[in-house]
């Protein structure tokens, strides 16, 4: 009887590495590795275990020190690990270094996030951008790489001949970004075109951290059926809806997500797609309340805005998944400390977070809690632009109906 075909790709087995230092504490760095704990799984991997060191500097060489290393290796000769994922970009050299000692697949966060991002990639745009920011990662990795060729066929003989590749490859790669480079210019005019020929509509775009629930909203307010999935970076392509609220229409776009770390590459080679972010007349930032660390999250979607020139948009804090709270009434002689648990939807409109610069809602877009309210702070905020680019229809967007057409 003949064996049946294997369908399903077997998950490869990781392990992740990271460090605490005195800008990294050991809180801040179990959390960073449970997010790349979340990529690898993103990328179809199987975390097997995680490894701290408590260093102040990263070891040149290896990243960690000779004893953590042995540990590794150790650990990854046991379970059979196919790749070990490190928490921060690693240099030419300590990815050569740690290949060598190790001897399984070395992958960087860096990388990581390039593989889920040319797994998304969807569009041409996409795929380009993609590309580019691969190249570019690779570039000044060549000797590694080649190194890597030289140990699995024997380095007599390829010295030489070895070194001239590396320089044909380089000009091959270079020449690839040029025209990569220059088609994204093309795809851009094309883009601004659109852009421009949508007129004077009011412009909205949802900006936040990846997967806080961008995507969800976008179906919830435009009734489309936008990818979305508790996956990190699900919406790579920026999608663009024409949405009614009442009866006022507006475009809203929905935007890849940032992360902590984000590679510079990356946020070079999508720049063109955070175009939507930067000429949106609101941005509605989106934040995962039920996430441990979401006010780090917030610093860094504000820092990416700053970044590609969006800071001084007018912006609205939504704080998303309300619905991860359970709430549990206290009895009266409970002396215990009030947790997110405890909180009603009452109690989040008087937090400190209600008093964020620019305005804050609360809401579940998945269970539609709070949701009416939502609209109607997104319809007066969009209404106030609306009637100055169209005065002579002010007369017909002075209510909002309790019930959408």
């Amino acid at each position: 009887m003949a064996e049946p075909y294997i369908t399903a790709q077997e998950k490869e087995k990781a392990v992740l590495v990271g460090l605490i230092h005195s800008k990294q504490d050991e809180r801040q760095a179990k959390e960073y590795l449970d997010e790349l704990d979340f990529l690898a799984d993103t990328a179809g991997a199987e975390v097997l275990g995680q490894f701290f060191q408590r260093l102040e500097v990263p070891n040149p060489a290896t990243f960690v020190g000779p004893g953590k290393l042995q540990e590794i290796i150790d650990f990854v000769k046991v379970h059979d690990i196919d790749v070990v994922i490190f928490d921060d970009e690693l240099s030419p050299t300590q990815l050569r270094n740690i290949e060598r000692a190790i001897n399984r697949k070395i992958l960087d966060r860096t990388n990581l996030i390039l593989d889920i991002f040319a797994r998304r990639a969807k569009t041409a745009h996409a795929k380009t951008q993609v590309e580019l920011a691969q190249y570019q990662y690779m570039l000044p990795r060549l000797t590694r790489m080649w190194t890597h060729l030289e140990r699995q066929r024997g380095g007599i003989g390829l010295r030489g001949p070895g070194e001239t590749q590396i320089e044909t490859d380089r000009r091959i790669i270079l020449d690839k970004i040029a025209r990569l480079k220059a088609q994204l210019e093309r795809i851009d005019k094309q883009k601004a075109t659109q852009r421009k020929n949508r007129g004077k509509m009011v412009r909205v775009a949802l900006v936040g951290y990846t997967n806080v629930g961008k995507s969800t909203i976008m179906n919830m307010l435009s009734k489309s059926d936008v990818f979305a999935e508790n996956k990190l970076f699900a919406t790579l392509d920026t999608t663009v809806r024409k949405v009614v609220v009442g009866n006022l229409p507006f475009l809203l776009a929905d935007t890849v997500g940032f992360i902590r770390k984000l590679p510079h590459n990356l946020v070079e080679s999508f720049k063109s797609t955070l175009d939507e972010t930067r000429e949106a007349d609101i941005l509605l930032h989106v934040v995962d309340i039920s996430h441990p660390g979401f006010e780090e999250q917030i610093e860094v979607v504000d820092e990416t805005l700053a970044e590609i020139g969006a800071a001084d948009k007018t912006k609205f804090y939504v704080f998303n998944k309300i619905d991860a709270f359970s709430y549990v009434e206290k009895e009266e002689d409970d002396l215990s400390p009030v947790t997110r648990e405890n909180l009603t939807l009452e109690d989040w409109q008087h937090s400190w977070m209600a008093k964020h610069q620019g305005g804050s809602i609360f809401i579940s877009a998945k269970e539609r809690e709070n949701v009416e309210e939502f609209k109607k702070l997104l319809y007066e905020e969009v209404r106030k632009i609306h009637v100055t680019r169209f005065p002579y229809n002010d007369f017909l967007y002075d209510y909002y109906p309790e019930e959408d057409e």
